[in-house]
């Protein structure tokens, strides 16, 4: 819902405010008030089509939700901050301007962003080479499209899967494991096409591996050439064609070690033009190392990935070189120059703008939040009363209740709003690895430290927000640790002994009973007291069911962008069966039925109705989940026992209400085990 804005003052201040509003989507301007009929500001507000006049007394109605006064008169203020109603917030002209300004650079900053995003990827799809990115699990991240025609894939099908369900063959685990460099190892795909690929680890300036990078090239019809050859020359027209089409530098020589023949990307990487190699000894654009041609010839045997540096601006290459024999007799030999200086180069620049889209993970704001219902009002209320406050704040309810939406919307409303954004799932994270990640190390701390230390999730968010999400798993030993960060403000690095000052509000969340857990011992009771300055409770979907409509229809228009569909209109029968049910997953068990209700649909369908919902009425009527799943679709033993196993965690959750705790305790298995099952 769009904000009501009233303007008092059409001067140039009331005249920028108002083309900066008009602008936004979250703001409505609903009149401009000046003593001077024709001023500026006035004119331009009756061209848009918005109120105005004279006096502001009659404009300044309950419904107005915003006053931004810019006439700069002290009584103006102080009358319209008396006569105003106490819901509607008054604003100086001079910060209206500011926050106006602010909100400008920021759309700025993420256009920009987009573009950077969309160069990067017009470089990488510019090459014919392939080029397969994977991370330090080996699951696919990028795919460029000379690998996705190479290979025959697409990337939206591989992306996120591990590299050998694409390429059997692929030596990208190995260089995760080895952390060296494969330099111009020749492949054979399945589909028969023979490459030539150098391995890349990719890792940072701590000396943190993040993941690997396969650079290669299609050989096939290299290779048919070489085994074709008879005669250098009378092919020569035809290798001069396909050299000058590669974005790798290739160059020629006869068997004397002179050079015969150069492309422009040879060129590009060397600085050296065809007069200044052709006819010229091999050894002419050599700056640092040995001549491979010369090598090759004598040996008449190829020699691949040989580090080198080339022309005049001593460019950092890898070389492969193979000899050209054409029946038995030695003609020369052939190279291709690999510059791997621009690769270094975008892959910095892909993880510097991957840093900055993590420092903008909050996106949601209390108008997200839906919720006319007496409970949810009232947490709505409380939770935008603690945004105005520095204090630590605990959200409760049940899992599902949108615990994390609530928590976005907190740090978008308030002072911290520009700074870092940081969830923590203390349930995900081992026990042995939750201190590290949460206050960070010294170099040398533990075995596998990265050089230089780690800074911490409290050190990167500070001046900002961190949720500490499924708190109640906390171990106690980190509690204690906790529990200091939040009376010192400072934190100590694991293996350090010198504090570090952080300034992070804290939000904390759980779905678990924390004074049991205080009770049985589980839980530090000081720590119980500093995290719930400002408890707040989310009710479950079962208390509110008269927001279920606004819910439903919300969920509608998210997916229809999701899934392409147009749906404009929900069968009355569907939301009475709705509310027929109690639940127990909460808005993200209603997400997924309305998700997969949508998905059976058509798409010239635009109404949803009870029709759409076949395979879901059993779940509906509180037929255990179980019976949705009896039946893999693949008949082999894994996939019979992988659906079993989903069946029996789905069904523990639901007969638990979405208590993954409780669910946990019931199959005999620790929390973090269950997180790591439900991600799979």
């Amino acid at each position: 819902m769009k904000q009501k804005v009233l303007i008092v003052g059409a001067g140039q201040g009331g005249t920028s405010i108002l083309k900066m509003l008009a602008k936004t989507d979250s703001f409505q301007v609903v009149g401009v008030i000046d003593l001077k009929k024709d001023a500026v500001g006035t004119r331009l507000a009756a061209s848009l089509g918005i109120s105005t006049g004279t006096e502001w007394e009659a404009f300044l109605t309950k419904e107005i939700d915003i006053v931004i006064e810019v006439t700069g008169k002290e009584d103006v203020f102080r009358a319209i901050r008396d006569k105003r109603h106490k819901r509607t917030v008054l604003i100086p002209g001079s910060v209206a301007y500011i926050l106006a300004r602010l909100m400008e650079e920021k759309e700025g900053l993420i256009q920009a962003l987009r573009h950077q995003s969309f160069k990067q990827d017009l470089i990488f799809n510019s090459t014919d080479d392939g080029m397969i990115v994977v991370d330090e699990q080996a699951r696919v991240l990028y795919v460029n499209k000379s690998a996705q025609r190479m290979v025959g894939i697409r990337e939206q099908e591989v992306q996120h899967q591990h590299v050998l369900s694409v390429i059997p063959d692929s030596g990208l685990p190995r260089v995760l494991e080895t952390k060296r460099t494969e330099a111009n190892q020749e492949l054979v795909l399945h589909n028969g096409v023979k490459i030539v690929t150098t391995r890349t680890p990719l890792i940072d300036d701590r000396g943190v591996l993040f993941g690997a990078v396969a650079v290669f090239k299609d050989i096939t019809e290299v290779v048919q050439l070489a085994e074709q050859v008879t005669n250098l020359e009378e092919i020569r027209t035809m290798l001069q064609a396909i050299i000058h089409s590669s974005d790798d530098a290739i160059t020629v020589v006869d068997d004397k070690g002179n050079g015969l023949l150069i492309n422009p990307a040879y060129t590009r990487i060397t600085g050296l033009s065809e007069k200044d190699v052709v006819g010229k000894p091999a050894t002419i654009d050599i700056s640092e190392g040995e001549s491979v041609h010369l090598k090759v010839l004598q040996t008449r045997k190829p020699m691949r990935g040989v580090r080198m540096k080339v022309g005049p601006r001593r460019r950092e290459v890898i070389v492969n070189v193979a000899p050209i024999i054409v029946g038995g007799i030695l003609k020369g030999s052939v190279g291709v120059i690999h510059d791997m200086s621009e690769i270094q180069s975008l892959t910095t620049e892909l993880h510097r703008a991957r840093r900055i889209i993590r420092s903008l993970e909050a996106k949601y704001t209390f108008e997200d939040i839906i919720g006319e219902a007496e409970e949810m009002v009232l947490a709505i209320e409380q939770a935008k009363l603690a945004a105005r406050t520095p204090a630590t704040i605990l959200l409760r309810g049940e899992s599902g209740t949108g615990k994390e939406l609530f928590a976005h919307a907190i740090h978008n409303a308030s002072e911290r709003k520009y700074n870092k954004f940081i969830r923590v799932n203390c349930a995900a994270i081992h026990e042995h690895l939750l201190e590290s990640e949460l206050f960070g190390y010294e170099e040398g701390s533990f075995t596998g430290a990265s050089r230089g230390g780690k800074k911490g999730f409290f050190e990167e968010a500070d001046k900002g927000t961190i949720l500490l999400d499924e708190i109640g798993e906390l171990p106690l030993h980190t509690q204690a640790k906790l529990l200091r960060v939040l009376q010192e403000k400072e934190i100590v690095r694991v293996g350090g002994t010198k504090p570090i000052s952080v300034d992070v509000r804290v939000i904390s969340a759980t779905n678990v009973n924390l004074e049991k857990e205080m009770s049985a011992g589980r839980f530090r009771e000081d720590l119980y007291y500093r995290l719930s300055r400002m408890p707040i409770h989310i009710p479950p979907l079962k208390k509110r069911k008269e927001d279920l409509p606004a819910l439903v229809l919300r969920l509608v228009e998210k997916l229809n962008q999701d899934y392409g569909r147009n749906v404009e209109e929900v069968d009355p029968a569907v939301l009475e069966q709705l509310r027929a049910y109690d639940w127990p997953g909460n808005v993200r068990e209603l997400e997924n039925i309305i998700g997969r209700a949508m998905i059976f649909m058509e798409f010239h369908e635009q109404k949803l109705s009870l029709c759409h919902l076949p395979t879901l009425m059993p779940r509906l009527s509180k037929a255990s989940p179980i019976n949705q799943y009896t039946e893999a679709q693949e008949d082999t033993l894994a996939n019979r026992v992988r659906a079993y196993e989903t069946q029996c965690i789905l069904s523990a959750i639901s007969s638990h209400n979405g208590n993954k705790t409780e669910a946990a305790k019931s199959l005999g298995v620790s929390v973090r085990t269950l997180y790591n099952k439900l991600e799979k």
